[in-house]
């Protein structure tokens, strides 16, 4: 009679195990992880903020439109509006963004803004 098979051989499995562990350590170090790089603001004195600051303000509503001075921009003209207009709001960009606006059309604006030069963006509700 034949006995029965009572245990399990995880040596296979192991192998298997080690040769995934090797390949993630070799690929992670090769991921390229981009981001934003994000200022944290610093607590200035009220004498020295600027009376008369000269800001973009955009606005993407719920429904992912964008507004410029209470027009709308066009996703495809984003970056020729805020390059056409950086010479004349020379301290930056400000986001007004809706409660129900997605992150890829909020990052759309962000990414024209920076292939237009524009270096400093700020974000509010």
């Amino acid at each position: 009679m034949r006995d029965s098979f009572n245990e399990i051989n995880i040596t296979p499995l192991t192998d298997i195990f080690l040769v995934l562990l090797i390949i993630m350590m070799v690929i992670a170090p090769m991921l390229d992880q981009q981001g934003l790089n994000l200022a944290v603001p610093e607590i200035v004195d009220k004498q020295s903020v600027l009376k008369d600051p000269k800001i973009m303000n955009f606005s993407v509503t719920n429904d992912n439109k964008y507004y410029f001075n209470n027009t709308e921009i066009l996703a495809a003209d984003l970056e020729q509006t805020v390059s056409d207009n950086s010479k004349d709001y020379p301290d930056g960009l400000l986001i007004q963004v809706g409660d129900d606006a997605e992150h890829g059309a909020v990052v759309k604006l962000m990414d024209s803004a920076r292939n237009a030069g524009v270096t400093s963006i700020s974000l509010s509700r």
